[in-house]
């Protein structure tokens, strides 16, 4: 009785549960290297193993088996419909529900196509979804290495595979399905050279003609592919015959222990790949705890330092105690009680004594108690903590210049060691050079200790800016007040502001701070020609102030005359920067020589120390400093900034800040870098918001100013990146009297009053405020 034709997917329960392995097997091997059947049986080198050919032909006899048993020829059984997957060869089916037309093309259309391309206008609607199709078993070209063209090898397939009964489009019968079996057995264990070869082994295949390699080499594959292929449909065995032959059942023992030998294999791999896996975490994990470990080494020999340096402080009451001890007895003692140092003699004991004691009752009450350390410790920890992270950064990143200087020092000892080989002279000497090594890295970590505990001290030392005063002033013949410079004099009395007006107006400080006034006037008011782009004290002559205008003017006025007594036109453009060497109050940059740049110079400072240098910060992202008396190039050139150098100062001779409107500033140390070009900078402060415009930048006792582009001044501590303080302006509107959000307004100008914590803050609309750090 001929077979119902449908699809493979029809009706049955067991089926239904080879689709849902099929999916599973498709989607294990997306991950491990699936490949189409037609691809494996091709692929160039193929040693055929008789274990993995007959497990997949028994693979493949089961799925066709399963389909008979519901009745349904599956008539494509045919390699390009099958995917393998590796290690165990693993044959899923890919073929569609309307795949068992024997003239069908699992591999040239889609399932929902006939063979003309067009849409099947008439689907089974009985038929089970596909089971799934994968696109990579049917490529359109010829894949790049393969000895047999696959395009070409899958447009034969369909011939190679048709049954002799099947010639006439006939339907495709279980007989028919048990003949395909017997081509895909040859093409199992027999393979090809050359295309040629193929071709023509294939076509004498038809008629039974096997090669008699084959013949010699597996009689009982060749002798049972001969069976399958009878050219009598009758004579050829069932499926159940086919599972049940001698063929496949002597060959399962083998098989087994094939499959056994290759799980064994993938296990010992996958514990090797465990292993690799582990072994390299392992190292991982312990470069860090080697990092770690030196890390801890370095913060307990710090937390050993501490109470060291702690037991070198005298407490205030027990070095009194023992002085009045040396007092009684006759002795002279030099003695700081509370900052005060008295020398007492035996025959002035009886004066003395009681003046002591007054002092030591006043350092009682002086002295701060364990309770009040401990409060005032606590409160300032929360504010350490809130910047915990930061903190860390800047002590690991201040600790391992230490330990550099360190390391290069020993280093240079090895050499020594390493020249003297080995001689009772140079190995005493050695020992003589560690033992001064090690004393000289005693004084450094100390030195490095207190250095920073100074920082940090000084970062907790003030909680907020506060104003002291407020300038209030009015320029009603001005539309803008910006003001761009602030400065103060020699002595700190007066100071003096310039900007887009075109006036310097010159105030008596302890006026403004002193008396409340609606309006405060100017004790000295200078007009100029052009805008006022920065002006600058002589450190020298108190009455001297010079100035740089937009029309690149230089000017130095006399301000108890009010009046300019020397004008310079050097420059054809707008100068931004102008000052007066502190050393050399003659000196005035850009009036000694010319320095040629390419880009415009927005900041110009001498160094403390000399006269003979400056450093010059430049729009093309640079710090130039150079020798007066060799003006030609620079010797030395500090790189980091990503946008203009808008400010440069200098913090010691050796030390340069600098500004940019790349939202940062910089600092360098030239000592440690010797070399022409330095692109290292030994702190980056960020904070602030600074990308157009010149915000100000002053220094004073290791304390940083600078404006913000959201109307806020920023106060840093040179120790530390984050910022210790901020003060915003607020904006009030002039009708309804409450605050605004101006986000046009910015900060211009910064200059602290000295030495001191006292900070003049001028922004775009002309408000002067005087801050303090609190």
């Amino acid at each position: 009785m001929e077979p119902s034709r449908g699809g493979v997917g029809g009706g049955g329960r067991r089926w239904g549960e080879a689709e849902g392995d099929a999916a599973e097997e498709g989607r294990r091997g997306e991950d491990g290297g699936e490949v189409s059947l037609r691809e494996w049986l091709d692929r160039p080198g193929r040693a055929v193993e008789a274990a993995e050919c007959v497990h997949v032909f028994r693979q493949v006899a089961e799925a066709v088996a399963v389909a008979h048993a519901q009745g349904v020829a599956v008539g494509s059984a045919r390699p390009s419909c099958f995917v393998v997957s590796p290690p165990f060869a693993r044959v899923a089916f890919i073929e569609s529900a309307s795949g068992s037309d024997a003239s069908g093309s699992c591999s040239g259309s889609d399932a929902s196509e006939d063979a003309d391309g067009d849409p099947d206008p008439d689907p089974d609607p009985d038929a089970s979804p596909p089971l799934r199709r994968r696109d990579s078993a049917v490529p359109g070209e010829e894949r790049a290495g393969r000895s047999f063209p696959l395009k070409s090898v899958l447009a034969m397939e369909l011939s190679w595979y048709t049954s002799p009964e099947d010639a006439d489009d006939s339907a495709a019968t279980f007989a028919s399905d048990v003949y395909r079996l017997g081509v895909l057995l040859f093409e199992l264990f027999y393979t090809f050279e050359t295309m040629e070869d193929k071709m023509r082994a294939m076509a004498n295949l038809r008629h039974r003609v096997l090669p008699p390699q084959l013949l010699f080499k597996w009689p009982k594959e060749a002798s049972f592919c001969q069976l399958l292929m009878h050219p009598v449909p009758e004579t050829r065995p069932k499926m159940s015959e086919v599972l049940q032959s001698e063929f496949l059942n002597q060959s399962r023992n083998s098989l087994e222990e094939h499959e056994a030998a290759l799980r064994l294999r993938e296990e010992i791999e996958e514990q090797e790949l465990l292993l690799d896996f582990l072994q390299q975490l392992q190292k991982r994990k312990q470069d860090i705890a080697d990092s770690l470990q030196g890390t801890i080494a370095f913060l307990s020999s710090d937390i050993n330092e501490v109470p060291h340096q702690q037991s070198t402080i005298g407490h205030c009451e027990n070095f009194l105690s023992d002085g009045d001890k040396e007092v009684c007895s006759g002795t002279v003692e030099e003695q700081s009680d509370c900052g005060s140092r008295k020398r007492f003699r035996p025959e002035l004991q009886g004066v003395d004594m009681e003046e002591n004691n007054r002092s030591v009752e006043e350092c009682s009450r002086t002295v701060p108690s364990s309770e009040l350390i401990q409060e005032s410790v606590l409160s300032k920890s929360s504010r350490l903590m809130k910047n915990f992270k930061k903190l860390e950064t800047a002590y690991f990143l201040t600790r391992s210049k230490l330990m550099k200087q360190v390391g290069s020092q020993i280093s240079s000892c090895d050499r020594v060691v390493k020249n003297t080989t080995g001689s009772a002279v140079g190995t005493e000497g050695s020992s003589l050079d560690d033992f001064s090594l090690e004393r000289q890295y005693g004084t450094r970590q100390r030195g490095w200790v207190n250095s920073f505990l100074e920082g940090l001290c000084k970062y907790l030392s003030f909680s907020k800016l506060k104003v002291r005063a407020e300038l209030k002033h009015c320029d009603l013949l001005n539309s803008s007040n910006l003001v761009c410079s602030v400065g103060f004099d020699r002595d700190r009395e007066f100071f003096a502001t310039a900007g887009v007006n075109k006036k310097i107006k010159v105030f008596e400080y302890n006026m403004i701070v002193n008396e409340h006034r609606d309006i405060h006037y100017p004790v000295v008011e200078m007009s100029n020609r052009s805008k006022l782009s920065c002006i600058c004290w002589n450190s020298y002559m108190k009455s001297h102030i010079a100035s740089s205008d937009f029309e690149g003017i230089v000017q130095v006025w006399d301000v108890t005359r009010s009046q300019v007594f020397v004008g310079m036109r050097e420059h054809e453009r707008r100068v931004w920067s102008v000052d007066f060497s502190i050393v050399d109050p003659t000196k005035l940059a850009g009036s000694i020589g010319t320095i040629r740049t390419r880009a415009n110079v927005c900041s110009v400072q001498f160094q403390p120390d000399t006269a003979r240098s400056i450093a010059i910060g430049s729009a093309d992202h640079k710090i130039y400093c150079y020798d007066l008396r060799n003006i030609r190039a620079p010797y030395c050139t500090l790189v980091g900034h990503t946008k203009t150098v808008s400010y440069v100062k200098y913090l010691d001779a050796s030390t340069i800040l600098s500004a940019s409107t790349d939202n940062s500033l910089k600092l360098w140390d030239l000592s440690m870098n010797p070399g022409r070009i330095i692109d290292s900078p030994v702190q980056t402060f960020t904070g602030h918001t600074n990308t157009k415009n010149f915000v100000g930048l002053s220094i004073s006792d290791g304390y940083i100013a600078t404006g913000s582009e959201t109307n806020e001044v920023f106060v840093y501590h040179k120790e530390f990146p984050m910022p210790v303080l901020a003060y915003k302006f607020s904006v009030t509107d002039p009708i309804s009297g409450q605050e605004i959000d101006d986000q046009s307004q910015f900060i211009s100008c910064v200059c602290w009053r000295g030495q001191s914590s006292t900070l003049l803050s001028a922004n775009s609309s002309g408000n002067i405020k005087i801050l303090e750090m609190d």
